[in-house]
C-alpha cells in the first residue's frame, strides 16, 4: 500500500537573543575599524553578544519555549527536536539538541543536532518536512541556535565584526499534502570546506598547546572566495526553490535570506528582481546568527506583521562546507 504523503506548516514560532549589545563604536576600541567602515560593508549596526554563563543550548531553550507556546503545542506532545548549530554546548558529545530536550521537558521526543553552518536552518526544515510527509511524526521542533561570538579571534576585524548570537525557533505540524512547506533546495560543494572553516578541535587537528597558540580554536574565513560564492548561490538556490514550487517569484509575498552582509542580500533580491519591500531585513540588529539567522528573520516578519496566512516565503541561506539551502513556504500564522 502507497502511504498518503502529508504536508508540514509551521505552527509555532520563537526566538531568544543575549540581552547584551555590541555596538560598531564598541568594536573601534578592539580592532582597528569604524562604525562607517563596518555599516557601509556588511550593512551590520549593532550584535547580540553571550555572557560568559551563557551557552547555545540556552537560547536554544529560550526560542523552542516560545514556539511551543505559540504553537499551544505540550512538551510531551513534542516528537523530535531537531538544533541546527555549528557551536554546540560541548565540542563533540553530546548533541545540542538533548540538552534542550531536557530543558524543555520533551520527554518522548528523539533529538539530533544538525551541522550545515548558516544553510542549517534550511536543510533541518527539510529533514523535518520529511519526516511529518511520511507520517513518521506528527509534530518536529526546528530550532536554529548559535554562539558564535565563541569562535572568533577579537583581533581580527575581518571576522570579529560580523557575527552575533542567539537562536529562533519554529514548531512544525502536519498539514495537508500541498500546504505549508512548498518546496526545498540543498546543496554543497566540498571543495570549498577549507574557505570557510574553524580548523582546530576535531580530530584532524585536536587542540593543543600548539594549536591554540596558533589560534586554530578560531573561525578562519577567505572572505573574497566566501563572498563570491555566496553572491552567487543565495539567488540561484532562491530562483530554483521557486521553480520547484511551481511559482513565479512575482507571487512571492517575502524573501527572508541568511542575514550575512546586506550586499548579498541585495544582490539575490535583484537575482530574483524583487523589490526593498519584499525582503526582511535585520543584519544591521543581530549581525550573521548563522543557523539562528533565518528563524530570528521569521520571527521578527511574523511579529512585525510584515506576514499573513497564505503569504508565500522563500527562506535561503548559505555557509560553511560550503553548503547551501532555501525553502519555500506558505504562511500558516
Amino acid at each position: 500500500m502507497t502511504p498518503v504523503l502529508q504536508g508540514a506548516k509551521i505552527a509555532g514560532v520563537g526566538m531568544c537573543v543575549p540581552e547584551k549589545i555590541l555596538h560598531n563604536t564598541d568594536l573601534e576600541k578592539l580592532v582597528e575599524t569604524s562604525d562607517e567602515w563596518i555599516f557601509s560593508r556588511t550593512g551590520i549596526r549593532e550584535r547580540r553578544i553571550a555572557r560568559p554563563d551563557e551557552a547555545t543550548s540556552d537560547f536554544a531553550v529560550g526560542a523552542g519555549r516560545e514556539a511551543l507556546a505559540s504553537a499551544g503545542v505540550a512538551p510531551e506532545d513534542v516528537e523530535l527536536v531537531i538544533v541546527a548549530t555549528c557551536t554546540g554546548d560541548t565540542g563533540t558529545i553530546p548533541a545540542t539538541a538533548t540538552w534542550a530536550q531536557e530543558r524543555l521537558g520533551l520527554v518522548n521526543a528523539a533529538a539530533y543536532d544538525l551541522s550545515a553552518a548558516c544553510a542549517g536552518f534550511c536543510y533541518a526544515v527539510d529533514s523535518a518536512h520529511q519526516y511529518l510527509a511520511s507520517g513518521r511524526y506528527k509534530n518536529v521542533l526546528v530550532i536554529g541556535a548559535e554562539t558564535m561570538t565563541r569562535t572568533v579571534d577579537w583581533t581580527d576585524r575581518n571576522t570579529c565584526i560580523l557575527f552575533g548570537d542567539g537562536a529562533g525557533a519554529v514548531l512544525l505540524e502536519r498539514c495537508p499534502y500541498g500546504e505549508g512547506i512548498l518546496a526545498s533546495v540543498t546543496g554543497a560543494d566540498g571543495r570549498g570546506a577549507s574557505k570557510l572553516c574553524i580548523p582546530g578541535g576535531g580530530s584532524r587537528l585536536p587542540l593543543t598547546l600548539e594549536t591554540l597558540a596558533a589560534k586554530k580554536q578560531f573561525l578562519y574565513m577567505e572572505g573574497k572566495e566566501v563572498y563570491r560564492f555566496a553572491v552567487e548561490m543565495m539567488g540561484e538556490a532562491a530562483v530554483q526553490v521557486v521553480e520547484k514550487a511551481g511559482l513565479t517569484t512575482e507571487q512571492i509575498d517575502l524573501f527572508v535570506p541568511h542575514q550575512a552582509n546586506i550586499r548579498i542580500i541585495a544582490a539575490a533580491a535583484k537575482r530574483m528582481s524583487l523589490p526593498p519591500e519584499k525582503v526582511f531585513v535585520n543584519v544591521d540588529r543581530y549581525g550573521n546568527t548563522s543557523a539562528a539567522s533565518i528563524p530570528i528573520a521569521l520571527y521578527e516578519a511574523h511579529k512585525s506583521g510584515r506576514l499573513k496566512p497564505g503569504d508565500k516565503v522563500v527562506t535561503v541561506g548559505f555557509g560553511a562546507g560550503l553548503t547551501w539551502g532555501a525553502n519555500v513556504l506558505e504562511w500558516s500564522l
